[in-house]
């Protein structure tokens, strides 16, 4: 152990995070705070599956750390151990999310059923029929209600439409003993009424649950109840959990975010040898997701995205205000993508990709009209992080680039 570069950690105590485990955004406590109301909810409609009798399908609308994952997946817990002598009925959660293509989610299904390992379905090669009509058999053999949880349900439906929904929804028609029950969770308010088709709308949200944002008062119970088995006693001043929270419920009273900035900052200090978590380490663990979220999104720009961004980092400014224009940014773009190697998209195209980089949040613009001459974009330089051109500079398409062109100005409206 003398030579292992982890030898520092290994024999470094910790003296601040007793459980980390606790802070992760997926554990589960035994305890859900705040959320007595939705757990009755979702209990009152799935209990005739206890006696063998087909729930409705519900739909649970909510934003991202409200709760509502953690709540399904603790009333489904709940359930299996009520159920335990009768087996009656079993509880299965698919997270669409991961698994999201129609072949994948019954493949998923299917599998957490069918136990004989013989008899399993192969990843591959079966058309959807075929393994729907054997995932309808095994269902029916099993002689029970089935709870199908589809977590993250908008996003198999964003890439494949709402085939799996129809086939999932129909399901009963084909069976004789057992029933199934569709719980789908998704965070777009409007998915059932703006996305699904009306032969699926009235099926799949025959029941509907919200979950609200929590209110800073509510993550400051949640936090609370975490550090106290989570952390040591006394290391944490009395600052940081109403400041997590304070900080989480500016956006939409994000649970998730609330405990990743805890843990983040408890690992900070932890790592810097410090005795107290801080509303400084608070600070710090606040920049860091944040500078990891713009990773992400930058990560997933088509490669002409990524050249309009580094276009507009490299537009030299010709006012006092820091600002670029779209006709600005545009010359650039064309230097830019024949250096690269890249076909030049049309003006027009450029000013939507720069309007989409704008809805991310990467880049601040805005329109600015000149009457009969037209109108155009200005982009705000300033308000472009640094880290964004040290993260776009590090992609493999911009390997070997040659950034000191100048480019030939000239007038271009919107």
């Amino acid at each position: 152990m003398a030579d292992s570069i982890f030898k520092k950690y290994l024999e470094k105590k910790n003296n601040l995070i007793k459980n980390r485990g606790i802070l992760q955004a997926t554990y589960v406590p035994e305890v859900l705070l705040h959320r007595d109301h939705q757990i009755g909810e979702i209990v009152d409609i799935i209990a005739p599956s206890l006696n063998k009798d087909k729930p409705s399908n519900i739909l649970i609308i909510g934003q991202t750390g409200t709760g509502k994952t953690a709540v399904v997946n603790y009333v489904g817990h709940e359930l299996e151990k009520a159920d335990i002598e009768s087996n009656n009925c079993r509880y299965i959660y698919v997270n669409c999310e991961v698994i999201d293509t129609p072949y994948s989610i019954l493949y998923n299904i299917s599998n957490q059923i069918i136990t004989d390992p013989n008899k399993k379905i192969p990843f591959t090669g079966w058309s959807l029929e075929k393994i729907f009509n054997e995932l309808a058999k095994y269902i029916d053999d099993e002689d029970r209600v089935f709870i199908i949880v589809l977590d993250e349900i908008d996003m198999s439906f964003k890439k494949n439409g709402d085939d799996i929904f129809y086939y999932l929804t129909t399901i009963n028609e084909m069976l004789k003993k057992s029933r199934v029950s569709i719980i789908g969770i998704t965070n777009n308010s409007t998915f059932a009424e703006k996305l699904l088709s009306p032969r699926i709308k009235s099926r799949l949200g025959e029941e509907k649950i919200i979950f609200p944002p929590y209110t800073p008062e509510q993550l400051i119970d949640i936090l609370n109840n975490r550090i106290e088995y989570a952390l040591y006693p006394d290391v944490i001043d009395n600052s940081v959990i109403p400041y997590c929270a304070a900080i989480s419920a500016q956006g939409s009273g994000d649970a998730r975010k609330a405990l990743d900035l805890l843990r983040i900052s408890a690992d900070i200090a932890e790592r810097n040898g410090d005795s107290i978590i801080t509303s400084a380490h608070v600070d710090y663990a606040r920049q860091k997701i944040e500078l990891d979220a713009v990773v992400e999104v930058i990560k997933t720009l088509t490669e002409q995205s990524k050249i309009v961004l580094m276009s507009i980092i490299k537009t030299p400014s010709s006012n006092e205000t820091g600002s670029v224009t779209t006709g600005d940014v545009y010359t650039t773009y064309i230097e830019l993508s024949r250096n690269m190697g890249y076909n030049v998209l049309s003006q027009r195209m450029v000013a939507n990709l720069i309007s989409e980089l704008d809805m991310l949040g990467i880049i601040t613009a805005r329109v600015k009209s000149f009457g009969r001459g037209g109108r155009t974009k200005e982009i705000d330089v300033n308000k472009v992080s640094n880290d964004v051109f040290f993260i776009l500079s590090s992609d493999d398409i911009f390997r070997g680039v040659d950034f000191t062109f100048k480019p030939n100005k000239q007038t271009t409206l919107m």
